[in-house]
Formats: C-alpha cells, structure tokens, sequence
C-alpha cells in the first residue's frame, strides 16, 4: 500500500494500473465527515495505491478521476484520456438539459391550445 503525497502522480500511477490489468483494476471513494478526510483507494489487489487529503479543492479533482475512469472503462484502456475534463462535461449537461426543457414547455403550451 503506497499513499502519495503528489496527485498528479497519483493519478499517473493509477492510470497506468488500471490499463495494465483493467479487469481487476477498481477504486474505492471514502469520506470521513468527522475527520473531514477524502481518501481515494486504486487496487488490482496486487497494489494498493492511495491518496488522502483534507482539502476541499480535491474534491473537484477526485471527479476528474471518476471522468478518466469512466472514459476507460467505457472506451477501453487503450482510449485517449487528454481532452477528458469534469467540469467542461458537466456543463455541457447542464446546458442541453436547460434546452430540451424549453422545448418540451413550449410544446406542451402548444399542444393545450390545440385542444381548446
């Protein structure tokens, strides 16, 4: 079990892990609120790899982990990870789901005067 102190290396390290055994390869996310400690586990139970902090700001980094995990487990291990970024995507959501909501109010209004 090796904790790092760097998280850029932590997730070099942990990507690397995961493409070269992807079928074992998994990570844990565990918050002690009392403690008000984040620690990110990444096993293929043959190496441990961890990382803790007490930072809020990490917070935001450890979803830019799950994206890159996402990305790799969807796309394969072999799959670009450089453009993945969390926050860009979120947004991208949020901004989609804002429009269809519009749509589907406005149509909605349309349809009830049809049948008046």
């Amino acid at each position: 079990m090796v904790y790092f102190d760097s998280w850029d290396e932590f997730v070099g390290k942990s990507v690397e892990l995961f493409r070269k055994n992807p079928d074992t390869t998994r990570y844990v996310v565990k918050y002690r609120h009392c403690e008000g400690k984040l620690v990110l586990k990444v096993t293929d139970n043959h190496e441990c790899l961890k990382f803790k902090t007490d930072q809020a700001q990490d917070a935001k980094k450890m979803e830019k982990l799950n994206t890159i995990f996402f990305t790799l487990m969807t796309h394969g291990p072999d799959a670009d990870i450089s453009d993945v970024s969390g926050k860009e995507q979120a947004e991208q959501q949020q901004q989609k789901k804002g429009r269809g909501r519009r749509h589907a109010a406005i149509s909605w209004e349309h349809a009830q005067l049809r049948f008046l």
